[in-house]
């Protein structure tokens, strides 16, 4: 019987690609441990981005791939999610209790944001992360009816200067809508909406957060602008619809993340088809192929094309995303893979590839 080795070992776990990292897993440097004992092989990963439901069919597939190797009688794959905290740029202060923030933006309201950021959300959490959402849309704070929390429920104070998070769906959730009446309109000036964010973002006990999920407002003013100065974002996802209209605007949100260094890491196309629920024909109401045409432009990836869907829009009314409303349907299943996809993103742009940590044969 051939002896195995462990530049064995590695030759075959370089053959599988990791869909969301886009790498194999010895290159992707999420090897950890390589245990030979006679035809016993023993392998731990850690992938740095929540994962949940796709490690353990990603275990399986490594594992049955080992078993082909020769002198392999038994094989062992164990792959567990370790999310790291993105480095803080010089010019900002990292937030307490906050690893990684998202902002999710676009350049013009009605193209889904809030609805993918709650989505988003939710999806990050049912793979293992810890998961906050910041309603940062001063002036059109959507994310509490989203969630279901009540009309009129506040944060509890903490020490006299701390908001403490609302739960929802195991996510904290801060928002201006909890602190005033939502039939009362934010009538602010610039200045005044970008200290409002600031004093909410700085002043929330966020608990532990692997990812905290920012609902920006639409556009590219001074919200946008303070958000990305004066906050650690480690990167944005921009949404928008195939409407030329809509991918012109969005091109001016890419354009203000380069400016202000902040790494775009990819397009969301919402309304990209639609499916008569009748007859099943398909028609792209809003125009077809606008998002891969901005993420090409600039360079980036449409990480999730989703469709025009009455179902989306009833559930996020109604409290209940399609994440947690219809969990194991098909568009919830869209969201899981954007959300592996955001987090092995956030690792790509984050930090250099690390090597393995321990390597026995016995």
């Amino acid at each position: 019987m051939s002896a195995v080795t462990r530049a064995a070992v590695e030759a075959v776990l370089r053959q599988y690609l990791d869909p969301h990292l886009g790498q194999d897993p010895v290159s992707a440097g999420c090897l950890r441990e390589v245990s030979i004992d006679g035809d016993r092989v023993r392998v731990r990963l850690e992938l740095g981005y929540a994962a949940g439901l796709f490690k353990a069919g990603w275990a399986a597939q490594l594992e049955a791939g080992l078993k082909t190797l020769a002198g392999v009688g038994e094989a062992l794959v164990h792959v567990d999610c370790v999310i790291p905290a993105h480095p803080v740029p010089a010019q900002t202060q990292a937030l307490a209790g906050v690893k990684n923030v998202i902002a999710v933006a676009s350049g013009k309201g009605g193209v889904g944001k809030s609805t993918t950021t709650a989505n988003l959300a939710l999806a990050l959490a049912r793979e293992g992360a810890r998961v906050g959402i910041l309603d940062a849309d001063i002036y059109g704070p959507s994310q509490g009816l989203m969630l279901g929390i009540a009309d009129g429920t506040r944060p509890q104070i903490r020490d006299g200067q701390w908001f403490v998070p609302l739960e929802a769906h195991s996510l904290q959730v801060m928002s201006m809508a909890f602190l005033a009446d939502e039939r009362t309109p934010m009538v602010w000036r610039g200045p005044m909406a970008s200290g409002a964010l600031l004093q909410l973002i700085t002043q929330s006990a966020w608990d532990n957060l692997d990812y905290l999920v920012v609902d920006m407002p639409p556009g590219t003013g001074d919200i946008q602008l303070t958000l990305a100065q004066k906050v650690p974002v480690a990167g944005a996802l921009i949404v928008t619809t195939p409407q030329d209209l809509a991918l012109l605007d969005a091109k001016k949100g890419v354009e203000m993340f380069a400016k202000v260094k902040i790494p775009v890491l990819g397009v969301v196309e919402n309304m990209a088809v639609h499916i008569c629920s009748n007859c099943g024909h398909a028609e792209h109401l809003f125009g077809e192929g606008g998002g891969a045409k901005l993420a090409a432009q600039y360079g980036v990836e449409v990480l999730a094309s989703l469709p025009l869907a009455m179902a989306i829009r009833e559930q996020a009314d109604g409290g209940r995303p399609t994440v947690v409303a219809e969990p194991e349907g098909p568009i919830a299943a869209l969201y899981q893979v954007l959300a592996r996809k955001v987090g092995a993103r956030l690792l790509r742009q984050a930090a250099p590839v690390l090597p393995s940590i321990q390597i026995s044969e016995d």
